[in-house]
């Protein structure tokens, strides 16, 4: 089945698995829900330095220590899973689905100089429809944003991507049939699709993950290449961090379009020298009453901020966080104020029933997003919630907590980026 006639024929949906849900390899048992929150925390700002390399700003300055041994700042260090399979025929990895990302890649056979991966590795040799791909081809000439390059005899194209913590991979660049597990239990088998195949990969990869699927705004990342299949249009709902259904939906073509009562759209900005990330405006933070206006980074063109999956909490520069924290904790009623157990986050609450919180409204252009209180606090554990904003001044990004039960909608066409209120649960 290919990815064509699923999209005409009514779109299709998949599974996102978070990290550290219980089905996910990456789960530790042994972990505390407190350790684990502020992992994910700490793998926020991994996120900040890698992307502040990818946009070439500077990213000098520490926020966490990298060298603490349980900061898990890894180069894979996105929050959500997709089971994909490789080849024919199929070979099964569980992959990254990465907003923050274009090219899809996973460690090969041979491996020249690969980091531990826990699960077998993908064998080329094994699959019947794996080709390389020519220097001279379209799809060499996509991945120049991804170093592309020639191999010394001159007949493969090669790829390098360098992430900002020093880690990399590198290896040949090739034409492979993806299978995606649909929600449906039909798979979509999508032919030709391009991936690197990694034959030298080192740094601070996790050993749980096996590879990355890029659904950046590149021309290689996954939905690029699904291009017109798809009209340009996907959507994910995400279910919030404490919930007991494990899973979270992301949806392609007609699957994905975001309709009905309730729904606001504001602009999505691309900018053609950093194609990968989606940049929005936020023009004001409201908390009650008290409305803090919002500058953001300077780049994206007339974008102040990126919207991410993959990024847990929501970035703002200091200043603004001093607002706004000030602002929350000045108009929260009831309840007694707490410290994180794991000293990471700075404004924290017991949530028992007499704590009130007060309404914050994200004001992006052309639209005022409501947000609930499971937007705005993050659970630690059952007796600790925390404001799940984090400051940081070398770039903004808006988090999967701030987007959770909303159905988030890319129209990329369009140039549109829609938000519905939804009871992910249920999708």
């Amino acid at each position: 089945m290919s990815a064509f006639v699923d999209a005409q024929s009514g779109g299709f949906s998949i599974n996102l698995v978070h990290r550290d849900s219980e089905s996910s390899p990456f789960y530790n048992p042994k972990e505390t829900p407190a350790r684990r929150v502020g992992n994910a925390g700490r793998r926020s700002i991994g996120r900040v330095h890698r992307f502040s390399h990818m946009l070439h700003l500077n990213s000098s300055r520490s926020i966490s220590d990298p060298s603490d041994p349980d900061a898990q700042l890894t180069a894979n260090n996105g929050e959500y899973l997709v089971n994909i399979s490789l080849g024919t025929p199929p070979f099964p990895i569980v992959a990254i689905a990465d907003t923050g990302s274009d090219i899809i890649w996973t460690q090969c056979k041979p491996c020249t100089d690969c980091y531990k991966q826990d699960a077998p590795l993908f064998d080329p040799k094994s699959s019947s429809s794996y080709r390389t791909v020519s220097c001279s081809s379209n799809a060499c000439n996509s991945l120049q944003s991804e170093g592309s390059s020639c191999s010394s005899d001159g007949s493969v194209c090669e790829y390098q991507v360098s992430y900002g913590d020093q880690s990399h991979t590198q290896g040949d660049v090739a034409a492979e049939t993806l299978t995606l597990e649909s929600k449906t239990g039909n798979p979509v088998a999508l032919p030709k699709t391009v991936i690197g195949c990694g034959h030298d990969n080192a740094g601070t990869f996790s050993p749980k993950g096996s590879g990355i699927v890029g659904l950046g705004g590149g021309p290689a990342s996954l939905v690029s290449q699904l291009g017109s299949s798809i009209g340009g249009k996907f959507s994910y709902c995400m279910v919030p961090y404490a919930a007991a259904k494990p899973t979270s939906t992301m949806n392609f073509g007609t699957n994905a379009v975001v309709s009905g009562n309730g729904v606001l759209s504001t602009p999505l900005i691309s900018d053609p020298s950093q194609p990968t990330f989606y940049f929005l405006q936020l023009e004001a933070v409201s908390v009650g009453s008290k409305k803090i206006a919002f500058q953001g980074s300077s780049i994206g063109g007339s974008g102040n901020i990126i919207i991410d999956s993959g990024t847990t909490l929501t970035l703002v520069p200091t200043d603004f966080f001093s607002q706004l924290s000030d602002a929350v904790e000045t108009q929260v009623t009831g309840g007694t104020k707490t410290s994180d157990p794991e000293g990471f986050f700075s404004l924290c609450y017991v949530p028992d029933s007499s704590l009130k919180l007060p309404p914050v409204t994200a004001h992006f252009k052309g639209a005022d997003v409501v947000l609930t209180s499971d937007n705005i606090f993050i659970q630690v554990n059952d007796k600790v919630v925390c404001l799940a904003f984090y400051a940081n001044d070398q770039l903004s990004i808006y988090g999967n907590v701030a987007q959770q039960n909303f159905l988030i909608g890319y129209d990329l066409p369009k140039q549109t980026l829609s938000f519905k209120p939804t009871d992910c649960t249920n999708t």
